[in-house]
């Protein structure tokens, strides 16, 4: 059974702190929740996409006469019908702009489309593509960055010398002073593998072109605003004439705010056909031709003086980037960060290098570079404490980040707990007491950011944005452009708004993912809404307030030195809260007396000056108790603890929800979700060869929530779930060194390595090493 239990709890909120059920789950268990895959418009035909068996080939030819002349086939579509424009999501940077949907001369890798067929029925554009004739031109591919970098492999993209996308630098401080100064210095090399999104709701989107030149698209996506700007801009359009709807979204993790072949070749089918067209991805489409977590190599080498302070670390990072930039660039810039986390380094260098592959693109993820990060970080850190024998703990403590603390040109760290967080997993160890001989404990801490700052999009809109409307009947409409995947935002941004009006969780009704009706808003990633949006709510419904108390003051006739305030629906002099009146009457009296026009706030966040990453920083420690078959190599989880630290709560049930659903993804992480490729195939590519971690195969998830106030977020609340992606793998790892002594250098974790590790560390042995 999973236990939470709240360090330092607040009580001075009425709706904040509580356990609030998502304001949406009662029409998705109805199943009257509309997600893409129901929607169903006049004339609306079905959408195929053929796909490149090819990890690298020109295209040569392109025939699609024969597929035309099957009855009940309206339409094909290639790279020719599109406007040929390179799209991606770095915007300021148009060279990292480099993928065509639909590409007119050549293919990168196996799975890309190549053509979209429209139907009247699924069935028959499936058949449809088997009479697509391409011609291919096949060349030589490269799968691994360490090859790919090589002077001989072959070029994937022009311009790019030895298929090198982007490179990235992070260095403070005097490194090689710093290295000389420790007393001990230990170096590795890591290997950390992809990992599928997994998204319940696969790919989907239904377009709709009208002859009046208006583009409306539903489609399941992180950011409504993102898909308007980039659909305008491949199809030559005005933003203000592609309306993007996406109000329910079946999970993203990262993985759903680009543009997609589902939004694309529905988009262009329907241009040319002037009928709605939609495509559902299979889950096999899903696996081979949408982007994953990025795969990486890493080198490490960390110097530490004896008592087990830190002095230096170095970094290299080589990422297997696959075909098209996405949003590695920023998953290259958040690895190197984290890995320096969440400890104080005199010096630190990172040098990462992206790398072009032809193999299945690589994006962000849920952790954003940062699980990567801490797989190599805090297994090397528990080794060097064994290697020095010192406690692991007390060596964290000893370096770790604490309130105020700056990392040097990066971010300042207004708020971080983390000092509780190693007192309760201590606690939990002990609690434990001697574990059977097959079990061990391994933990690991992290740190992570709450939305970022950078605006490789481009956007002159506010990062985010929301407008509070009040009703004569003291309903309130509450406007956001940010995006409900199922991490409950909106319920957590209609918490915030009736925490700041001074009204009930069911006064408010939140509107979001249609762009005709909500504000710009840069999505869900980085764990940026609550403290984004929620700013931008907070902002806006405390201008409504306002402007209710300002005529509350007018038509009261109370003496200046008393204070107004709305509480529950009441409002009332804070002096005398037996004083006061319903918050709806108030209402229909300022309406009356603002001739008509309703209350409207409005309000806005960007944040500046707060560094080169986040306004503010999460922190957590995880420890996993680990179960192992020495026969099998298997791995059970029998029981988790986490002590964390998100600032001041907003919903203590999402958050909940938020972090065992974390612990879930970095569990299959650290010992289940492999991706193997064969010449740039993936292998496993449906539910049952990748293995997910099921309910029955996870522990107890028990939580310690250190509540701290971060003064930059919404009633002090920071980032809450994403960053517990992060920890999980690093934890298991350490929980097999303890257990056996070996040090598992690869993730995830599968078995044969385990009994390949205990094979050779038996053999080691019996030399006398």
């Amino acid at each position: 059974m999973n236990k939470y239990t709240v360090i330092n709890p607040h009580s001075k909120f009425t709706v904040l702190n509580t356990h609030v059920h998502n304001i949406d789950g009662v029409a998705k268990v109805t199943g009257r929740a509309e997600y893409t895959f129901d929607i169903k418009l006049p004339g609306m035909l079905y959408g195929k996409i053929l796909r490149s068996p090819h990890p690298h080939a020109k295209i040569l030819n392109i025939d699609y006469s024969r597929a035309m002349e099957i009855p009940g086939v309206y339409g094909v579509v290639t790279g020719k019908d599109t406007l040929g424009i390179k799209q991606g999501i770095w915007r300021r940077y148009k060279d990292l702009c480099d993928e065509q949907i639909l590409p007119v001369d050549k293919v990168r890798y196996i799975g890309e489309p190549v053509a979209a067929v429209a139907a009247i029925t699924e069935e028959i554009a499936e058949k449809a593509l088997d009479y697509i004739d391409v011609e291919y031109e096949v060349l030589q591919g490269v799968y691994e960055p360490l090859d790919a970098i090589k002077k001989d492999a072959p070029e994937i993209h022009e311009g790019f010398e030895r298929n090198i996308n982007v490179t990235r630098h992070i260095e403070w401080g005097e490194v090689e002073e710093a290295f000389d100064e420790a007393e001990y210095v230990r170096e590795d090399w890591f290997k950390c593998g992809g990992q599928a999104h997994m998204c319940m709701e696969t790919r989907a989107a239904v377009s709709s072109y009208t002859p009046e030149k208006k583009m409306t698209i539903y489609s399941s996506n992180q950011s409504a605003y993102y898909m308007q700007a980039l659909m305008a801009g491949v199809l030559g359009m005005r933003e203000g004439d592609v309306r993007v709807i996406a109000q329910y979204v079946g999970g993203g993790f990262g993985g759903k705010f680009e543009l997609d072949g589902a939004i694309f070749c529905s988009a262009i089918l329907s241009m040319k056909l002037f009928r709605p067209v939609k495509i559902i991805y299979t889950r096999e489409e899903d696996f081979i031709a949408t982007k994953r977590r990025t795969p990486m190599f890493y080198y490490v080498r960390t110097g530490v003086k004896k008592d087990g302070t830190f002095c230096a670390r170095e970094a290299k990072v080589f990422t297997n980037g696959g075909a098209y930039t996405g949003m590695g660039a920023t998953a290259l810039y958040l690895t190197g960060f984290f890995h320096s986390f969440p400890y104080r380094w005199k010096g630190y260098r990172y040098d990462g290098y992206r790398v072009y592959t032809n193999t299945l693109p690589s994006t962000s993820m849920r952790g954003f570079g940062a699980p990567q990060a801490m797989w190599c970080s805090e297994q090397q850190i528990e080794w060097i404490a064994a290697d020095l024998g010192l406690d692991p703990i007390e060596m964290r403590r000893k370096n770790s980040h604490y309130e105020g603390y700056e990392v040097p040109g990066q971010a300042t760290i207004a708020s971080c707990g983390i000092d509780q967080c190693y007192d309760e997993i201590k606690k939990w160890i002990a609690s434990k007491g001697k574990l059977p001989a097959n079990r061990s404990i391994g933990l690991s801490a992290c740190g992570f950011m709450s939305g970022g700052i950078f605006n490789w999009f481009d956007t002159p809109y506010s990062f985010s944005s929301a407008v509070v409307t009040i009703n004569q009947d003291g309903t309130v409409e509450l406007h956001i452009g940010a995006q409900e995947i199922g991490q409950g935002s909106n319920t957590t941004m209609a918490i915030i708004c009736a925490e700041a009006l001074g009204v009930k969780v069911g006064d408010i009704k939140v509107h979001s993912g249609d762009t005709d009706h909500c504000p710009a808003d840069l999505g869900a990633w980085g764990s940026r809404q609550t403290l984004m949006t929620g700013n931008a709510t907070k902002m806006a419904a405390e201008s409504a307030k306002k402007q209710l108390l300002e005529f509350a003051y007018a038509q009261s006739g109370l003496n200046i030195v008393y204070d107004l305030d709305i509480k529950d629906g009441w409002v009332h002099a804070i002096a005398r809260p037996e004083r006061g009146e319903e918050f709806v009457q108030l209402v229909r009296k300022a309406l009356r007396g603002k001739d008509g026009q309703r209350i409207v706030g409005r309000g806005y966040y960007t944040p500046h000056r707060k560094g080169m990453i986040s306004p503010a920083y999460s922190y957590m420690l995880q420890g996993v108790e680990v179960e192992v078959d020495e026969e099998t190599g298997k791995i059970t989880l029998v029981d988790s603890m986490t002590a964390h630290d998100c600032g001041q709560p907003i919903n203590h049930l999402g958050l909940i929800g938020q972090l065992e659903g974390a612990f879930s993804m970095a569990a299959g992480y650290g010992y289940l979700e492999y991706m193997p490729y064969e010449d740039g195939k993936l292998m496993n590519p449906n539910l049952v060869d990748y293995k997910m971690i099921r309910s029955t195969e996870m522990p107890p998830a028990n939580i310690a929530e250190i509540d701290t106030y971060e003064p930059e977020g919404p009633y002090g609340a920071k980032e809450a779930g994403e960053g517990l992606t992060n920890p999980t793998a690093a934890a298991i790892g350490n929980a097999l060194f303890h257990r056996f002594g070996i040090q598992m250098k690869e993730c995830p974790v599968r078995p044969e390595m385990i009994l390949n590790a205990l094979k050779e560390k038996k053999e080691k042995e019996a030399q006398g090493k």
